[in-house]
């Protein structure tokens, strides 16, 4: 052996040592297939900014969550007129690498959002990370650039939030919007495209896809993308349709959960309209009685819907008319909530009996539900935590995390018998998981935290506003 070829050698071998185990991997959105869970021990209950870090890192603004893939890091973030990519090390926190974007134009997007909000996909080949304003990127773990996929502009008033998976040999990205919704599958190593189904039936909404494979029937592995108005399987490979379901939602959020034949999501939905007809918003605010209304007039509501005209105002032509408004309207109004769907080796759209059980109540908006140990969990606005039998949605148990009462935005990640959730306002609660689950701490993180808390080898990663955390031992742990 050469003494080039001996020092390779060595270095790859050192490399895997370093890297955190196979199993402890953390690759997108909600970590593996999204579902939010960990297999590894060890995790923490207690820390906080001066205790139980195993290291920091200050980083730019970004609400994308981080992922963990090998032993490294990845988040984006936007900083002036940039947008960025960042690795860093999973065992020292230190930065490796960063790659700067800077769009050509910049789309205005809706106040509470930011334009690195989609969360990163990795693997062992490297990252790929979506920017509404660029389109896909790919980088290898070196953060040399491999391929750029452009794609929009785009029409959503609130910012494209959906973040990309790779399964097998694809990237795949739903791109949901007012109008032109579509989902593409491109070839993780060259980046061209696979594949693009049109969504013409999808409005706007803030998804990110899972992978299912339904054990009835052919094992055809499927993608499995949860909408404003569906819930539909296509055909991994292909894109091809399968089967549908109808569910009523504000703009769909998050992921679907996969366990075992059983589908379960959450939406928020209404049985009726939350929103005043056309006519009644005519008779408050057309000033000049032209039967519809202008930027300026529809200002004037106070109801709270003002400042989400550009929402409603889909062609953006500065003008609301009639049909435009009920598209919004009509949104939310049919089934809806927690729903366990069977779908098994059915086409097209399932009838009834694929409907395991439905609940109702205490329902998220932003925040995916979690499945773990056999129930199923949810968290909302308040730090209402609800926990439901997984085989039949029976309740089991309702509560506040005590001391963490705010908003959330970031979904529930479990591990080693805990649950963890994070409210905006930078409390991390940990609950004991179980149907008559408890808190065992709240965690003071003294900053926003609007991403998901990532799990990985014992150790959770949890950036704020302005830092990435590492809390817990010093070193990733095994299973």
């Amino acid at each position: 052996m050469t003494k080039a070829a001996a020092s390779a050698g060595l270095g790859l071998l050192l490399a895997a040592l370093a890297a955190p185990p196979a199993s402890a991997q953390w690759g997108q959105f909600r970590g593996p297939n999204g579902s939010g869970v960990d297999t590894a021990a060890g995790y923490p209950v207690a820390f906080s900014p001066t205790s139980g870090v195993a290291w920091k890192a200050a980083v730019p603004y970004g609400q994308s969550s981080p992922v963990i893939a090998g032993s490294q890091v990845y988040l984006t973030a936007r900083e002036g007129d940039q947008l960025l990519t960042i690795a860093l090390d999973a065992e020292t926190g230190r930065e490796r690498w960063r790659r700067a974007v800077k769009p050509a134009r910049w789309t205005e997007i809706y106040k509470v959002n930011d334009p690195a909000s989609p969360s990163p996909a990795a693997d062992g080949q490297g990252v790929v990370v979506f920017f509404g304003d660029v389109g896909l990127i790919a980088y290898a773990a070196d953060g040399t650039e491999r391929w750029r996929a452009p794609l929009g502009p785009f029409v959503n008033f609130y910012g494209m939030s959906g973040s990309p998976i790779i399964a097998g040999d694809l990237v795949v990205l739903v791109c949901d919007q007012a109008s032109g919704s579509f989902m593409v599958a491109l070839d993780r190593v060259t980046g061209k495209q696979r594949w693009r189904r049109e969504r013409p039936n999808a409005s706007t909404s803030w998804t990110t896809p899972i992978v299912f494979t339904p054990s009835d029937g052919a094992r055809e592995r499927q993608l499995v993308v949860l909408g404003s108005t569906r819930l539909e399987a296509f055909a991994l490979t292909t894109g091809e349709p399968r089967w549908w379901i109808g569910l009523a939602s504000n703009g769909a959020m998050g992921t679907p959960i996969a366990h075992g034949d059983t589908l379960l999501v959450s939406t928020v939905g209404s049985a009726e309209p939350e929103m005043e007809t056309f006519a009644a918003m005519l008779t408050k605010l057309d000033s000049d009685k032209d039967s519809r209304l202008s930027r300026q007039e529809f200002l004037r509501d106070t109801t709270g819907w003002a400042e989400h005209f550009g929402w409603l105002d889909a062609n953006r032509d500065d003008i609301l008319l009639e049909a435009e408004y009920n598209v919004a309207r009509d949104m939310s109004i049919g089934e809806y909530g927690v729903v366990a769907v069977r779908p098994g080796a059915a086409r097209g759209r399932l009838d009834a009996a694929a409907i395991v059980w439905r609940f109702k109540k205490n329902l998220p908006y932003i925040p995916s539900p979690l499945v773990y140990d056999g129930r199923f969990y949810m968290v909302k606005d308040g730090g209402i935590v609800t926990a439901l039998d997984l085989g039949t949605g029976q309740l089991l148990k309702e509560g506040r995390a005590t001391g963490a009462v705010g908003k959330y935005y970031a979904s529930p990640t479990a591990a080693d018998g805990k649950i963890f959730v994070a409210s905006v306002d930078g409390k991390v609660s940990v609950l004991k998981a179980g149907a008559q689950w408890e808190v065992l701490g709240v965690n003071d993180l003294d900053d926003d935290i609007h991403a998901t808390p990532a799990l990985a080898g014992g150790r959770i990663y949890v950036r704020t506003r302005g830092t990435l955390y590492c809390f817990g031992s010093s070193a990733p742990s095994a299973n």
